[in-house]
């Protein structure tokens, strides 16, 4: 159900402009209690599913800015391997009960929260209330409500709060929103936004339950809606959606795939599907004098597109997820603003309370 706030509501008391400024770093609470002396700051992961395994912990074995100096984790046969592989000490291994005694431990600066993203919101306020800096992988939470508490949370302790949009750092991306600054093929009429896989999750996964904050939407969609507001500079103002489900033995109570149109103030569209049920990994812009794209444009690796003139945008060898974390850290250290702060991320999740509402009462636009 989406929240009853305004649009103009929204954006006043978030601080989001529209136009192009909506992407430029904004206001995310820098830290003040590091010290620049540190050239590296100390990072625990928060969850040690296939993400903070297979892509955070490598990119923290690449990053210049930060590293990785602990684990919080609900599952004890794990932390044998995690510390044989990454040197973590003993006085650096926490659980959920006790992560509250990371606020005294000086090895520990940052903590990233990488549960599933129903989760979000009570390990980010947690980490906060420690005094500890607070990376949340992407989608910040499961409602706007939620994402208020996380950012009032990391106002309040005076702590950095920066989003896991990992694209936003990625250069062919930052290539596509400088383009919606400059305009360099003219006004920008329309943008197709594809991201999913087939998958066949087992009953008990996260991404199959709605109290974990499971669904196509929360998972990949969030990808579409971020890249319609990041190339075209604008925030939408309606959507319309519609929700399909083929497997419902799986899906029960989560969207499966879901379709939904962005309406801009500017007259730009922009039509995204996400889905579990089949891949897709496209974005395009058409413009009045010309297109771009890229495909893939939220993989791992191997991000590259084409424009319309011919211009390629290679793809660049380096680590997202070690770019993501060493600009974040940067930020820290130097106190600045962080490329991806808390309201990016509650922006897209009042998009999405739009979407479940208008899915949900047959496709009606629903105004943001």
């Amino acid at each position: 159900m989406a929240s009853n706030i305004s649009r103009k509501d929204f954006l006043r008391k978030t601080g989001i402009a529209l136009g192009a400024s909506a992407l430029l770093p904004r206001a995310g609470f820098p830290s003040i209690i590091i010290p620049k002396k540190k050239d590296r700051l100390g990072v625990v992961l928060v969850g040690l599913g296939y993400y903070s395994s297979g892509l955070l912990a490598p990119g923290l074995q690449q990053t210049k800015h930060c590293e990785l100096k602990g684990i919080v984790t609900g599952t004890p046969a794990k932390i044998p391997r995690w510390q044989n592989m990454f040197g973590i000490k003993d006085k650096n291994v926490y659980n959920y009960d006790n992560m509250h005694e990371i606020a005294n431990n000086d090895d520990i600066d940052v903590l990233y929260i990488v549960t599933p993203s129903g989760l979000h919101g009570k390990y980010a306020i947690k980490a906060a209330e420690v005094g500890k800096n607070v990376w949340c992988e992407k989608p910040m939470e499961t409602t706007v409500e939620r994402c208020q508490q996380i950012i009032n949370a990391a106002s309040r302790n005076k702590v950095q709060l920066t989003i896991g949009y990992r694209m936003q750092h990625e250069p062919n991306t930052q290539t596509l929103i400088k383009y919606s600054s400059d305009k360099p093929f003219g006004k920008i009429r329309e943008v197709t936004a594809e991201a999913g896989f087939r998958a066949n999750h087992s009953l008990d996964n996260w991404r199959a339950n709605s109290e974990f904050g499971g669904g196509a939407v929360f998972d990949m969609g969030v990808y579409c809606i971020n890249a319609a507001r990041y190339t075209t500079g604008e925030e939408p103002v309606s959507v319309t959606a519609r929700q399909i489900n083929t497997r419902t033995n799986i899906y029960k109570d989560v969207d499966e795939e879901m379709h939904f149109e962005l309406q801009f103030p500017s007259g730009a569209l922009a039509s995204c599907k996400t889905s579990f049920a089949r891949g897709m990994n496209e974005l395009e812009v058409t413009c009045d004098k010309g297109w771009y794209r890229l495909n893939p444009f939220q993989s791992y690796g191997g991000v590259q597109g084409v424009t319309s003139n011919g211009t390629k945008l290679a793809p660049d060898p380096n680590h997202q997820q070690a770019r993501q974390m060493d600009n974040d850290a940067l930020s820290i250290k130097e106190s600045t603003n962080p490329i991806v702060p808390g309201e990016e991320g509650m922006a897209d999740i009042h998009i999405v309370e739009g979407i479940f509402e208008s899915a949900k009462k047959g496709g009606i636009r629903v105004q943001l």
